[in-house]
C-alpha cells in the first residue's frame, strides 16, 4: 500500500505477528538458519545473518533459539531440516499483484495451502514472473517520527547512500539498492538508534487501486497466506484511501 495506508499496512502486520508469537519465532529462525547455511556464521561478513539476527532480536526472540538456528544452518548442529527458498506470484481480488516467498521444508505442502489461501479469497496463483515485473527489490529502513525530523532523516538517508526518504506524519521510509542495504543501515541505525523495521523488500512501482470490499477480501488473503508456517512475507501492490484503511484495521 502506499501514502497514508504505510502505516496502517505495518500495524496491521506487526498486530498479527503480536498474536502469533511462536509462529513469529518459528519463521524467524528459519531465515536465521538459510541465512547463515549461505553466508556463514558471522554477521560481520554475513549482512543476510546480521539482518536476521536483529530482526529476531527486535521481535524478542530468546537468544538461545537465534543461536540454535545459527547453529543449524552452519552445520554445526543437525536438527533434522532443510529449507528450500520458494517463491510464488498471483493475483488477488481487483488485479492486485502478490508475492509470496516462502521458507520450506516441503515444497508440496507450501503450494498446497499458498494455492489454497489464493483460492479461497478469489484470487489466482500465477506463474513464475508473472506480476514480479510490477516490484522492484530495495532495501527499505523504517523510522518512527521521533527519531529525527523529515529534514534531518533525508539528509542522513542521503549521505548513507540511500535512493529515497518519504516521510510523513508517522514514519520516515528510506529506500535504497539491495547491494547497498548494509551500509546505509548500519550508518543510520548508528545515528538515530533502532529502526521500527528493516530488510529487502519488493517495493510496487505501479499500484493498484480498491474498492472497501476488495480490500476486506485482500486483508482476509494475506491474513491467510501469512497464517502458513512456511510463508515468510506477503507482498502486494494494492492502494486504498486512508478512510478504508482506518475502517478495516479498527
Amino acid at each position: 500500500m502506499a501514502g497514508h495506508s504505510k502505516w496502517a499496512n505495518i500495524q496491521h502486520r506487526k498486530g498479527a505477528q503480536d498474536k502469533k508469537r511462536a509462529k513469529v519465532f518459528s519463521k524467524l529462525g528459519k531465515e536465521v538458519q538459510v541465512a547463515a547455511k549461505m553466508g556463514g556464521d558471522d554477521p560481520d561478513g554475513n549482512p543476510r545473518l546480521r539482518l536476521a539476527i536483529q530482526t529476531a532480536k527486535s521481535n524478542s526472540m530468546p537468544k538461545d533459539r537465534i543461536e540454535r538456528a545459527i547453529k543449524a544452518g552452519a552445520g554445526t548442529a543437525n536438527d533434522g531440516q532443510d529449507f528450500t527458498e520458494m517463491r510464488y506470484e498471483g493475483y488477488g481480488p481487483g488485479g492486485v499483484a502478490i508475492i509470496v516467498d516462502a521458507l520450506t521444508d516441503n515444497k508440496n505442502r507450501t503450494a498446497s495451502e499458498v494455492r489454497s489461501g489464493f483460492t479461497k479469497y478469489g484470487g489466482n496463483l500465477g506463474e513464475t514472473n508473472s506480476v514480479g515485473f510490477m516490484f522492484d527489490r530495495v532495501g527499505q529502513i523504517i523510522f518512527v517520527v521521533d527519531k529525527a525530523d523529515g529534514d534531518t532523516m533525508f539528509e542522513a538517508a542521503v549521505e548513507a547512500g540511500a535512493e529515497e526518504c518519504e516521510s510523513d506524519e508517522a514514519i520516515h521510509i528510506i529506500t535504497c539498492a539491495p547491494n547497498e542495504f548494509a551500509l546505509v543501515q548500519d550508518a543510520l541505525i548508528g545515528q538515530f538508534g533502532d529502526a521500527e523495521e528493516s530488510g529487502l523488500i519488493w517495493k510496487p512501482n505501479v499500484m493498484a487501486e480498491v474498492t472497501e470490499d476488495q480490500a476486506s477480501t485482500l486483508l482476509k488473503l494475506i491474513d491467510a497466506l501469512e497464517e502458513s508456517d512456511d510463508v515468510q512475507s506477503v507482498t502486494t501492490n494494492f492502494e486504498a484511501s486512508e478512510e478504508i484503511m482506518e475502517k478495516l484495521l479498527s
